[in-house]
């Protein structure tokens, strides 16, 4: 990175950015503090699986494909996390602004995902996305 970069607010920074916009890192926040804290609980790991996942999904966009992502439709989107302890999924979401916000977790074991599992993700997408409209 050139030394002029690092003084904040230099205009010429801000060129580095407007050209590589994917450079800018994205946001990740929770639907609630619960949500926030039954993820950082799931089993070892799953919950390292979900650290390195989200790290990529901050410096790459929310979009990391199959078998890491996958869409839902309407905006909604899956983690999908597998470990020594079994599989998980983290419904989310994003919103303007580069932000991902994490709705609900799960241990998965069932080959599908239960329609109740996903009707709580959907709920809150909206609530989500209607405060931040």
């Amino acid at each position: 990175m050139p030394a002029h970069c690092a003084v904040k607010n230099d205009p010429r920074c801000s060129v580095i950015t407007y050209l590589l916009p994917w450079a800018v890192d994205y946001t990740i926040g929770y639907y609630s503090q619960e949500v926030q804290e039954q993820i950082l609980t799931l089993p070892d790991t799953l919950a390292a699986r979900y650290i390195v996942l989200t790290r990529r999904m901050v410096s790459l966009g929310p979009n990391l494909g199959e078998p890491h992502t996958k869409a839902f439709g309407g905006g909604l989107f899956e983690l999908r996390l597998k470990g020594a302890e079994g599989i998980a999924r983290v419904f989310f979401c994003t919103l303007v602004g580069r932000r991902i916000v994490m709705l609900h977790s799960f241990l998965k074991k069932t080959e599908k995902t239960p329609p109740r599992e996903r009707e709580i993700a959907e709920g809150r997408m909206k609530e989500v996305k209607h405060e931040n409209t």
